[in-house]
């Protein structure tokens, strides 16, 4: 007799190309959040996909981008969130993309495209598990779905969380499959339990009306000279944040989430894929084992972008009258981007900067962190198992930043998973992203098995 898990997985095998010819379709359509590019048109794309496969859509207008709501009804009265976006990185620089990043391709065994990993592979797939799991079930869910579907994650989900607090009743749910996820190096799937918060901002200054000829630089002051002046004062040589206060409410790494990872280290896999990844020869403080893997939970200021000045062709001798610098800082629990913003504005007057001007960029992210013990994380750690025989590796805090804040406490502190298409190099916000077919097939099945659980919980 044919089991459940087993009929799920022999729907995703017969639909895998139509499930990639709609990944393929929802790539086609730029939708470029940081410009605008293609956003009216790839909600509207979402709502029609989500209403194909048996949901009932909603499209919500924001101050920003459009959110899109799909929910379907299950047997059990238990509801489980999919949080997704179908805004993607601008695609640039173009030369670097073997084939167009809005015209997929699938070459080698995976799907290339502009979002295809980040994040509409994601969407697609769970979709297609969904599906799946209804028809193993004879047409009906067993449990209750809804999807989330934001356009402004990749410039800082400004509005999202005011959106969720505004719709709490609609998007209630027990539990939630976040953003996206991953295999590591060892070919093992992750669940994280938290992303690090997030302030971006831009340091600006001027010192003249217009630009000079450098031949009056002994008199003339330097506004490039004067931003670096600014930023050498935010961090020291070891790494440490210098801005006073920065530090007092960051929660250090704990006994227990030590113990994790100890538990689920790797061997150094994802540090010696990462070195290869990117041609590094010595990591940050020369960090290296457990010590590499538990830096993560160090907070950062990272200079993200500088302009001044001329930097065409050749040669132009000028002395620049403006300079700025995109500044990001990752947050690790209990840090509150709002008062890393104040503490860095009294930092830069205190320094004698109170020229450089200090401008948010996109919203602001809080960290947020769970239970290990959950059973819902549990479920996906066991269905994991099954799906990729490896036992799924805990990761107590991840280096980037998603708003499962703004989802997670509005809803009653509901628990955060994490399976996805991922691995450890999909060139995600890269030329050349891509989401490889058997990624796609496994992190179908085991959200399928999620999904298909769920309900007893």
């Amino acid at each position: 007799m044919t089991t459940i898990a087993e009929a799920i997985d022999q729907y995703l095998a017969d639909h895998l190309n139509a499930s990639l010819e709609e990944v393929k379709r929802l790539c086609a359509q730029p939708s470029v959040s940081a410009r605008g590019e293609g956003i009216e048109a790839c909600a509207a794309l979402v709502a029609d996909i989500l209403q194909a496969h048996g949901f009932a859509a909603q499209l919500f207008q924001t101050p920003g981008h459009p959110v899109v709501v799909g929910t379907a009804t299950g047997r059990s009265a238990r509801t489980l969130l999919c949080y997704n976006h179908y805004d993607v990185q601008p695609p640039e620089p173009l030369d670097l993309w073997t084939t167009p990043p809005f015209q997929p391709d699938i070459r080698a065994g995976a799907l290339y495209a502009r979002g295809a990993k980040d994040d509409k592979g994601e969407f697609i797939a769970r979709l297609a598990a969904v599906d799946a799991v209804r028809a193993a079930h004879g047409g009906q869910l067993p449990c209750n779905v809804t999807f989330v579907v934001e356009g402004e994650e990749e410039i800082g989900s400004a509005h999202f969380a005011e959106f969720v607090l505004a719709n709490t009743g609609l998007l209630a749910a027990q539990g939630a499959i976040w953003e996206e996820g991953s295999i590591d190096a060892s070919g093992a799937p992750v669940c994280w339990l938290g992303p690090r918060g997030l302030l971006y901002v831009e340091l600006a200054v001027a010192t003249m009306t217009r630009d000079a000829h450098s031949d009056s630089a002994h008199v003339l002051p330097n506004a490039a000279w004067r931003l670096l002046r600014a930023l050498a004062t935010l961090k020291d040589e070891r790494e440490r944040v210098l801005i006073p206060g920065f530090y007092d409410d960051a929660l250090p790494l704990s006994e227990r989430e030590h113990a994790i990872i100890e538990q689920y280290y790797d061997g150094g896999a994802a540090e010696t894929a990462s070195r290869a990844a990117y041609g590094v020869e010595r990591f940050v403080n020369g960090k290296s084992g457990l010590a590499w893997t538990e830096a993560v939970f160090n907070p950062t200021c990272n200079i993200a972008g500088l302009t001044a000045g001329y930097q065409g062709p050749g040669s132009k001798t000028v002395i620049p009258a403006h300079a700025s610098a995109k500044v990001d800082f990752r947050l690790v629990p209990d840090q509150d981007p709002r008062d890393i913003l104040t503490k860095l504005r009294a930092h830069l007057d205190q320094q004698g900067f109170p020229d450089v001007t200090v401008t948010t960029l996109g919203g602001m992210g809080y960290p947020y962190k769970q239970d290990p013990e959950h059973p819902l994380i549990q479920l996906s750690l066991r269905t994991g198992k099954e799906v990729y025989g490896k036992t799924g590796r805990i990761v107590p805090l991840i280096g980037g930043t998603s708003p499962v804040y703004a989802i997670a406490r509005p809803l009653g502190n509901i628990p955060v998973i994490s399976p996805g298409v991922g691995y450890w190099d999909n060139k995600a916000h890269a030329p050349n992203e891509h989401v490889r077919l058997a990624d796609f097939q496994n992190a179908a099945r085991h959200i399928g098995r999620i999904v298909d659980g769920f309900a007893e919980l």
